[in-house]
C-alpha cells in the first residue's frame, strides 16, 4: 500500500511539472498583457491600456479582419468536402494507401508544405494573396475535418439510410434530413477544430500571402513585431489569439467526446 501511495504521489508531481513547463510560459505570457509597464518583464501594476492600444491600431484590426476571412472561408470549404470525402472513402473497403494519403497534410511538416504550395502556385502563375492562403488553409484543413468525421461514422447504422431509400426518399433528401443531422456533431467540431488551425496558422500563410500587405494575417503580424522585441502589445495579441485558440479546441474536443460515444 506504501508504495501505490508513493507511486501515486510521484505520477501527480509528474504530471504537475508536465503541466507547468507546458502551460507556465503562457500563464506568465498572459499575465504580462496586463503589465502597466511599457518593460514586458516588470510589473508595475494591472492595465488593460495594451488591449485599449490593439483596438486603436489600423494595422492590426486589418490583419485580424484578413485572419477572420481566411479562417471562417477555409473552414467552410474544407468542413464540407472532408465530409463528403469521408463520407466516400467510409462507404468503400478500407485501404492503408488511402489511409496514409488523407492524412500525409497532417503529418507533412509545415515548411515542407508551403514550399510545395508556393512551388505549385508558381508554376501555375497564381498571383499570391489572401485566395491562395485560403486555399492553401484548405489542403490542410480537409485532413483534419475528415478524420474527425469518420470517428463519427465509425458508429453510423446505415440501415436508416436503406429504410429511408426504402420509404421513398431519393439520396440528397436522405442525406440532408438523415445522415447530415445524425453526423452534425462531427462536421461541428472539424470545422472547430479547422478554424482553430487557420486562425493560428503562420508558416503557410507566410510563404503563400505574397508582398503586399493587404494579405497580411494576425500571426504574420505579430511576427513582424517581435522582430525587434516583444512588447505588451503582443503579449495582449498572443493572450486573445490564445483564449479563441483554447476555446474552440475545448468545444471541439467536447463535440468529438460526445460523437464517440454516441
Amino acid at each position: 500500500m506504501a508504495r501505490a501511495a508513493m507511486a501515486r504521489r510521484a505520477l501527480a508531481a509528474h504530471l504537475a511539472l508536465t503541466y507547468g513547463f507546458l502551460y507556465g510560459p503562457i500563464l506568465v505570457l498572459m499575465v504580462l498583457s496586463f503589465n502597466r509597464a511599457g518593460l514586458p518583464t516588470v510589473w508595475t501594476g494591472f492595465s488593460l491600456e495594451w488591449y485599449v492600444t490593439l483596438a486603436d491600431s489600423p494595422a492590426i484590426l486589418a490583419a485580424a479582419l484578413n485572419t477572420i476571412i481566411v479562417a471562417v472561408v477555409s473552414t467552410v470549404i474544407a468542413t464540407t468536402l472532408g465530409t463528403l470525402l469521408a463520407l466516400g472513402v467510409e462507404r468503400r473497403r478500407q485501404s492503408n494507401a488511402v489511409d496514409a494519403l488523407l492524412f500525409a497534410p497532417m503529418i507533412i511538416p509545415d515548411i515542407v508544405l508551403a514550399i510545395a504550395l508556393l512551388s505549385f502556385f508558381t508554376l501555375l502563375e497564381v498571383t499570391l494573396g489572401l485566395h491562395s492562403i485560403i486555399l492553401s488553409h484548405v489542403v490542410f484543413n480537409i485532413a483534419f475535418v475528415c478524420a474527425v468525421v469518420r470517428t463519427r461514422l465509425k458508429h453510423f447504422d446505415y440501415a436508416i439510410i436503406e429504410a429511408s431509400i426504402d420509404l421513398g426518399a431519393d439520396r440528397f433528401t436522405t442525406f440532408r434530413r438523415v445522415t447530415l443531422p445524425v453526423i452534425f456533431p462531427g462536421v461541428l467540431a472539424g470545422a472547430l477544430l479547422a478554424f482553430t488551425l487557420s486562425f493560428d496558422e503562420f508558416i503557410i500563410a507566410f510563404f503563400t500571402a505574397g508582398a503586399g500587405a493587404s494579405s497580411t494575417t494576425l500571426p504574420m503580424r505579430i511576427y513582424s513585431m517581435i522582430r525587434f522585441g516583444v512588447t505588451p502589445e503582443i503579449n495582449a495579441m498572443a493572450t486573445i489569439i490564445m483564449l479563441i485558440s483554447f476555446t474552440l479546441v475545448f468545444f471541439s474536443q467536447r463535440l468529438n467526446r460526445a460523437t464517440v460515444s454516441d
